[in-house]
């Protein structure tokens, strides 16, 4: 494991899940340090990981091999300004996990010519299953971008894309996509109990279908596809549900739902890019 000195600037949740996926990872926790206003989970960072925890943000920047902002997408503007000149001399590696930043935007506002990684991990990375998707812009150094695979790795799986355009579909896949699940849960859960399952029962055999499920399409070579038509026997009771499925067009529903959220992030982009 690297010993490169990493800053959160922003210790909220994702902050800390990475935090602590680095330190279970072994990375030294005096090597990792957070900028957090709020005392309490600034203190609770430290006592809990060891690391080393500031009220102010160049302070805990001060000499850190990558710094991580990790502050909300209106903040990130006046975070990097502030840091820019800091960031510049130190030539530190900036990644950000701001939902909908792009990295033109976030290098003007640093000053200049920054390597920047911009990331967008999905919720689940607070419990170290996250999908990450990353985009290193041109400045970005090789060994740099290592340090941002190695650190993102720390909350779940990381791809990379080639083109920063991609993002906006990877929002509105993996970024958005848990609550598509947890809505399909819902929607399971709640048909059973009106079928006569209890609450408590609905519940468990929708959440632990779901875990078998996603675990057999990963560990699997097939695709999804595939593994739909061997459960499925004709004439049978998965036939007739998946009928009613795709009768309601589930396919083309999914499609519109997505680019509703990558047409968002768009805006958002936008809107966020402006300040």
């Amino acid at each position: 494991m690297s010993e490169k000195t990493i800053a959160f600037i922003g210790g909220g949740n994702m902050a800390r899940s990475l935090i602590g996926g680095l330190v279970a990872d072994g990375h030294p926790p005096a090597a990792l340090r957070a900028a957090e206003p709020d005392a309490e989970r600034r203190e609770a960072l430290i006592s809990d990981y060891g690391i080393q925890g500031f009220e102010d943000n160049a302070t805990a920047a001060r000499g850190a091999d990558a710094v991580i902002l990790a502050v909300k997408p209106g903040e990130l503007a006046g975070v990097a300004r502030q840091l820019g000149g800091q960031i510049r001399d130190q030539q530190s590696l900036v990644i950000s996990i701001a939902a909908g930043v792009r990295s033109p935007d976030i290098a003007e506002w640093l000053g200049g010519d920054v390597p920047v990684v911009r990331a967008m991990p999905n919720t689940p990375a607070l419990i170290q299953t996250g999908a990450t998707a990353l985009f290193a812009n041109p400045s970005v150094r090789p060994e740099q971008r290592d340090l941002a695979e190695t650190t993102l790795r720390a909350a779940g799986m990381v791809v990379w894309l080639p083109e920063e355009t991609q993002m906006d579909a990877v929002t509105a896949l993996s970024g958005s996509g848990p609550a598509y699940f947890f809505l399909t849960m819902e929607a399971m859960q709640a048909a059973a109990e009106r079928l006569g399952l209890d609450s408590d029962t609905a519940r468990l055999l929708t959440l632990e279908t779901a875990l078998g499920a996603a675990r057999m399409a990963l560990e699997a070579s097939e695709e999804p596809a595939l593994l739909r038509r061997r459960v499925t026997s004709p004439g049978g009771t998965t036939a007739a549900a998946l009928a009613e499925l795709e009768g309601g067009d589930l396919a083309g529903l999914y499609e519109r739902a997505l680019r509703a959220a990558a047409g968002r992030a768009h805006e958002l982009g936008d809107e966020l890019g402006a300040q």
